[in-house]
């Protein structure tokens, strides 16, 4: 029995979210580490334009033409589905790199990852609001 279609859009949607929030977090923790490493250039994953270009391509219920080789010409405006989003590694250098080439900013990074940390406990919770309606729906009790 396949359960493809169990979950709505919003869960696969959250899922993702807690995924690629989860790789951010990882690549903003490495940009503190290496605070003091020399010519560092501090990393963030950008996604939500991909993210939501993925879900307005789901609503509209259109599909994409499958990629099946790397050298495929994409095709503009055509968005993939929520599972494919893999978001961009993208430098984020500070605007005033230190004597020794490191343009890795504390405070800056700091507040990325507090800002990405409430973003990532929001989907979760959201996500577990789901479950639990549908743990409900499952039960019969309303």
């Amino acid at each position: 029995m396949r359960i493809d279609g169990l979950f709505n859009t919003t869960v696969g949607l959250l899922g993702k979210s807690v995924d690629l929030r989860a790789k951010n977090q990882n690549l903003i923790a490495s940009n503190i580490a290496n605070a003091e490493t020399p010519n560092y250039v501090p990393k963030s994953l950008a996604f939500e334009d991909e993210l939501q270009g993925a879900l307005k391509s789901e609503k509209r219920g259109g599909s994409t033409p499958a990629v099946t080789n790397p050298r495929h010409i994409p095709i503009r405006g055509a968005g993939g589905n929520l599972q494919s989003v893999s978001g961009k590694v993208i430098e984020t250098p500070a605007s005033t790199p230190g004597k020794d080439g490191n343009s890795v900013e504390l405070e800056n990074e700091m507040g990325k990852m507090t800002e990405n940390q409430i973003m990532f406990n929001a989907s979760v919770q959201m996500l577990n609001k789901q479950f639990e309606g549908l743990r409900s729906a499952i039960k019969g009790s309303f």
